[in-house]
């Protein structure tokens, strides 16, 4: 079944180009199944094409699924076209009495920042002890799974010398998770940050097992199962072409930035890069939603009690 999101919103058209069902409302109704609701709180930029980057991966599963876009209550996004945020996004002071099967939070270009010193930090923290109540699994990508990885355990992000940048290679540590049913055992997953965490200082005792590592560039996802989370610290939602966005970006900025790892076909910055890491994009979302669907309450008033 396809995802059920607004007529009008712009991810809708790239969707359908792309071939994913995209439901109307009407067909929705007329369903007698009750939709996964899933939240996306949105902490990039650009908006519209995060929006559109989890849509494509979210609406790809055989369920049917609502998605709900949410932002910062006081934040003002100076990126995307206040028209359509007024249009499409809501606070999260205004969807906390709700209840949500799965909420997404994105990463954020404000790693190297202190955690304290976001602006949105308290209320973000806000966020995440709501989601132990409200929510039924959460997914945290990038910046999101740092900050959520901190609010809970403590775990301190790291600083690097040089950034983390390109398509690097990754390992299936627990084949048997649900969550990479049908991974490979290596596989490629694009990689974009300033700061790292590191395995020494995941607390002994805490839960926390680690799903996917690379030898070059770390830990990339995490469970955490006490908190019903994932932190994933890579952007395996990317589209072809965003490293080489964010590549030429700085290079027009007249910015440090070396050529993204693995990306580019013979490191030329003018090739089309190939994509090695959409099949598992869908594989990991969609294992994600299935789970979440075998698991959730089926009323959304049950779900963290």
């Amino acid at each position: 079944m396809p995802i059920k999101i607004p007529n009008d919103l712009p991810a809708r058209a790239t969707l359908e180009q792309e071939g994913v069902m995209v439901m109307s409302e009407a067909t929705a109704a007329r369903q007698d199944i009750r939709a996964l609701r899933i939240g996306l709180l949105n902490l990039m930029p650009n908006k519209i094409r995060t929006e559109t980057q989890f849509a494509r991966l979210v609406g790809a599963t055989p369920l049917q699924v609502e998605m709900t876009l949410v932002k910062m209550t006081n934040h003002v996004p100076k990126n995307t076209p206040n028209d359509h945020i007024i249009a499409f996004y809501r606070d999260w002071e205004d969807v906390k009495a709700e209840k949500f099967d799965g909420f997404i939070v994105t990463g954020a270009p404000i790693e190297l920042l202190d955690f304290a010193d976001v602006t949105y930090w308290d209320e973000l923290q806000r966020v995440f002890d709501w989601t132990q109540t409200n929510v039924h699994s959460s997914f945290h990508i990038c910046w999101g799974a740092q900050a959520g990885l901190y609010h809970f355990h403590g775990v301190p992000k790291h600083a690097l010398t040089q950034k983390r940048f390109g398509v690097y290679r990754h390992r299936n540590l627990k084949p048997a998770s649900p969550y990479l049913r049908g991974f490979s055992d290596d596989f490629s997953i694009p990689v974009s940050r300033w700061t790292e965490n590191r395995r020494a200082d995941i607390p002994a005792g805490s839960g926390l097992e680690i799903l996917m590592e690379s030898d070059e560039a770390g830990l990339c996802m995490i469970e955490d199962k006490a908190h019903r989370s994932l932190y994933m610290f890579n952007h395996v939602e990317y589209d072809s072409a965003s490293l080489g966005e964010e590549y030429w970006r700085d290079v027009k900025a007249n910015k440090p930035i070396e050529l993204p790892k693995n990306y580019y076909p013979g490191n030329d910055p003018h090739a089309v890069p190939e994509n090695r890491w959409r099949s598992h994009a869908h594989l990991l979302f969609g294992n994600w939603i299935n789970e979440v669907y075998q698991s959730t309450p089926f009323a959304l008033a049950d779900i963290g009690k």
